[in-house]
């Protein structure tokens, strides 16, 4: 890996601008490739000014930017001018070759209309560098709108008493990484933020890389991702006040990692809850331990219906028992277990349990099995394993609308499990929502409404944290408050009481 200057990586110049898809560097070097093209067509007493000008700002933005690493949705336009260049410093060059021509023997210089396409097709590999950097953003945090800031750390836990099923060894014992995100105290200005999916640009990369293999895209399409910072700071001090803060456990997609729904838990926190978001080994896509060993992957589709849906009901008690591990963790270290800024800050009497895709059939599970959880929210995500008992505390189920091309068995399990509830059920479906729109996809990937919604970059993110929080707020801090006027304002709510009719 290139070895970079120190703050050079996201310094003003390199760090992309909040609306534009490229840094002030790269937006430096796109107009000054366009200017080394049709420098061409320029009168001739402009030719060599404009020549020189594309020159003088095109050559160190590519060398800055290959300080800092260039993205490769950059390299179109840099091919385009280097293919330009020859022509434009000929005509640059002619007039101090003029004396050594031959007398009496005419310059030759491209024809225009043969010309013309050339110029054309260099302008039209330059033009896509911004599409292409438009389809594939570094993602732009949105900033959390709670009056806390955000802070955040990562700890390794391995429970004593379970022994990892995903390997014979019998004296390997269950591991899960987990991040926090909590409200912090002030934050001094120009503090460094967290590095995206991982706590060094390695990790970081690691985990890109093994998330864009798990859907078959070529690592190099997502480069942009790994360089991202979040909107929270690692290890930031804990807000002062000795304000107790509720508890929100999250378990990512099949695939996913603790990290893909950072827009969401640092809006959370910034509101005033604590967030852990696990890594489930052997079914996250990438899980860095603490030793610096990467465990990727192991889980995968059998192909068989019904082969999947025992393979998907088996790893979501895994991840059920990690999510209640965790719990009693956090339990441990509110109670001083050892010393920690957090320790008496941690409200786990207030614990909701949530999760994405089969995260949330993990949560849906840890809430029926634990009785500790006070309440679920389930981001769209069919319910794997099984349904008894029945869900005993108010759950909210957020939803994308059902189409067509939606398993037909979605709707009906997730109805049925809410009905059997004896505490209230939401279901809450988000208009203009994808299934990717409940992590962070929408920040990174093409805006293509199949694939992450309609809702933006940003609106889809802020939407689904507005309504976790609503629902939160009226089932945790309210005590018996009612969220479903709340929630009416995100989408198509439909209400499941325990008795009612079905």
């Amino acid at each position: 890996m290139r070895r970079r200057a120190p703050g050079a990586e996201h310094g003003p110049v390199t760090e992309i601008i909040p609306g534009l898809p490229m840094s002030p560097l790269e937006i430096l070097a796109l107009p000054a490739a366009v200017a080394l093209v049709v420098a061409r067509w320029l009168p001739p007493a402009a030719r060599p000014r404009a020549t020189v000008a594309a020159v003088a700002v095109l050559v160190p933005c590519a060398i800055a930017l290959g300080v800092v690493g260039i993205r490769w949705q950059l390299l179109p336009v840099l091919a385009g001018a280097a293919l330009a260049a020859p022509f434009a410093l000929a005509l640059l060059l002619r007039p101090l070759l003029r004396p050594l021509r031959r007398s009496g023997r005419p310059a030759w210089r491209a024809r225009w209309w043969l010309a013309l396409p050339g110029s054309a097709a260099c302008v039209g590999l330059i033009a896509t560098g911004p599409v292409a950097a438009w389809a594939f953003p570094v993602p732009v945090f949105p900033e959390p709108s709670g009056g806390f800031a955000v802070g955040t750390r990562v700890v390794q836990w391995t429970d004593p008493h379970r022994p990892e099923t995903f390997t014979a060894d019998p004296d390997d014992l269950r591991t899960v990484v987990v991040q926090l995100w909590y409200p912090a105290g002030k934050i001094p200005a120009g503090a460094r933020r967290a590095q995206y999916l991982g706590r060094t640009e390695r990790e970081a990369r690691t985990v890109s890389e093994a998330l864009a293999r798990g859907v078959g895209l070529p690592g190099f399409l997502v480069d942009g991702v790994p360089r991202a910072r979040s909107r929270s700071v690692f290890d930031a001090p804990v807000a002062g006040g000795g304000e107790r803060f509720p508890v929100v456990l999250f378990s990512p997609g099949s695939g996913g990692v603790r990290t893909q729904n950072t827009a969401w838990a640092e809006e959370l926190a910034s509101h005033g809850y604590v967030v852990a978001a696990l890594d489930h080994p052997y079914d996250s896509a990438a899980v860095v331990l603490a030793d610096g060993r990467t465990i990727r992957s192991e889980t995968s589709s059998s192909g068989d219906r019904d082969k999947d849906d025992e393979l998907a009901a088996g790893w979501t008690a895994v991840r059920a028992a990690d999510l209640g591990f965790v719990l009693t963790r956090l339990e441990t270290l509110d109670r001083g277990g050892s010393a920690d800024p957090l320790t008496g800050r941690l409200d786990t009497g207030r614990a909701a349990v949530t999760g994405h895709s089969m995260g949330g059939a993990a949560a849906l599970q840890a809430a029926r099995q634990d009785r500790r959880f006070a309440a679920v929210v389930d981001l769209d995500g069919y319910p794997h394993g099984p349904t008894t008992p029945a869900l005993g505390r108010p759950t909210l189920a957020l939803t994308q609308a059902v189409t067509p091309d939606s398993d037909p068995r979605y709707l009906p399990r997730l109805t049925e499990a809410l009905d059997a509830g004896t505490a209230p059920g939401y279901r809450l479906t988000i208009p203009g929502a994808a299934h990717l729109t409940f992590m962070d996809g929408p920040l990174y990937l093409p805006p293509v409404p199949s694939l992450v919604g309609s809702l933006g970059r940003t609106g889809g993110p802020r939407t689904v944290a507005a309504a976790t929080l609503a629902f939160l707020d009226a089932v945790l801090r309210n005590g018996s408050g009612d969220p479903a006027g709340a929630l009416r304002s995100y989408g198509d709510l439909s209400v499941h009481r325990p008795g009612a009719p079905g």
